[in-house]
């Protein structure tokens, strides 16, 4: 069983010596070691990093509770895990049926996306116990008339509702910076929704969800853009301080909320310091994906990460592995392929990139690695290496002490 909460006092938890991930010729040949026995592909999290990557969060997040983000991690035994942790509570979801599978065992659990899904929600409908469970998010009545059309007020139980309210940032000269999500963005946008809600028989309005992914998903160490990165989200932090505590003054004087959420895993510190939230949500940092490498605020473990096997030498200066082409979500470019990192100095091909059967690597060490040898990768995100695995080996010290198995394992794909 996985278990953080030993020994959580801050003073028997210092060490004179650096953590081993901060020395790699120490850290991914013990991660090698440990696993020698399994076959490639071998994912592994390392219970040291995970648990210092969910403590530094709470310190980074200055005291406001946690909700945990399941589609960073995708793997229950890590959230059950994290969330005996004190400051964290709750779970941020991101589809209904993964809510519905995981309310059979949690009791506070947020979806943080407009769901359609009929069936779904005819299953919710179904069992007052998932009802008091789950809050669904919404940012359109048109989402309201849908939850209608599915089974009306007095034939479900009443459903709990967020407002999801856009957190981005709207720049003169550069237009739209941020995710598109909802359309609300001034106070008197979300509090005309909100007054819409109330006016509905069968809905609860219990939170408001404004997540700033222009500052925590966007590195401000990284690269030539770096310095006018730092300055776009300088302007950000101003401009949403000021909106969201118009936004929530407007809710509360209408409505009872029972949380107002923000954050992010890259700022946890901001959203910590806002005083309008009574929530941050972040999950990416527990695993710590590389995409996470380019800030200048915190650095977390790398607890996450997984091997492939050499097959082939093409060439005397390269080296091949079988598979690796676990490309994340976004944009298509460079920062969202895996990062070889053990070896040190390899690097993927220009023009085959992370391949689905086989990636090529160059580097000082390519010429050192026969068929056979270990090369080590890390995901630029978090939760998505869990959906081409059944399970995760649980590191500890020297020895794989537990196997932990993903969504994936326990027979479940959700998106």
């Amino acid at each position: 069983m996985l278990d953080l909460t030993a020994d959580l006092n801050p003073a028997s938890t210092q060490s004179p010596v650096a953590p081993e991930w901060h020395d790699p010729a120490r850290y991914w040949p013990r991660l090698s070691a440990a696993t020698a026995h399994l076959p490639a592909p071998v994912a592994v999290i390392d219970r040291e990093a995970l648990r210092h990557n969910a403590l530094d969060m709470l310190v980074r997040a200055g005291g406001l509770p946690i909700r945990v983000a399941s589609k960073s991690v995708r793997v229950r035994a890590v959230l059950d895990a994290v969330l005996q942790l004190p400051g964290y509570r709750g779970i941020l979801a991101f589809t209904l049926p993964e809510a519905l599978w995981l309310a059979e065992t949690h009791d506070d659990i947020v979806i943080g996306y407009p769901t359609v899904d009929r069936t779904a929600l005819t299953e919710l409908f179904a069992s007052e116990q998932a009802a008091r469970r789950i809050t669904l998010m919404v940012d359109d009545p048109a989402h309201l008339d849908l939850i209608d059309s599915v089974a009306p007020p007095g034939r479900r139980p009443e459903i709990r509702v967020a407002i999801d309210a856009d957190a981005s940032l709207r720049s003169a000269a550069l237009g739209h910076i941020g995710v598109r999500r909802s359309a609300l963005f001034t106070a008197g946008e979300v509090a005309a929704f909100a007054r819409t809600i109330l006016r509905r028989p069968g809905f609860r309005l219990v939170g408001l969800q404004m997540y700033e992914a222009q500052i925590a998903g966007q590195g401000d160490d990284a690269g030539p853009d770096a310095p006018v990165i730092r300055v776009m989200q300088a302007r950000s932090r101003a401009e949403l301080r000021v909106r969201r505590a118009e936004i929530v003054e407007a809710l509360t004087g209408i409505a009872h909320l029972e949380f107002l959420n923000g954050g992010g895993t890259g700022s946890l510190e901001f959203t910590g310091s806002d005083e309008s939230l009574t929530e941050a949500s972040a999950g990416s940092g527990l695993l710590g994906g590389h995409l996470f490498d380019g800030y200048r605020s915190f650095r977390p473990a790398p607890a996450a990460a997984f091997a492939f096997d050499v097959v082939r030498r093409p060439a005397a200066d390269i080296a091949t592995v079988l598979g690796g082409g676990w490309i994340a979500s976004g944009p298509a470019v460079t920062s969202r392929q895996p990062k070889p990192v053990w070896p040190d100095g390899l690097r993927t091909l220009s023009r085959e990139a992370a391949g689905e059967v086989q990636t090529p690597l160059q580097g000082p060490k390519a010429a050192t690695l026969g068929v056979g040898d270990r090369v080590w990768f890390r995901h630029a995100k978090s939760g998505e290496p869990a959906e081409r695995i059944d399970s995760y080996h649980l590191v500890s010290g020297d020895e794989v002490v537990d196997e932990l198995p993903t969504y994936r394992g326990e027979g479940k794909a959700f998106l």
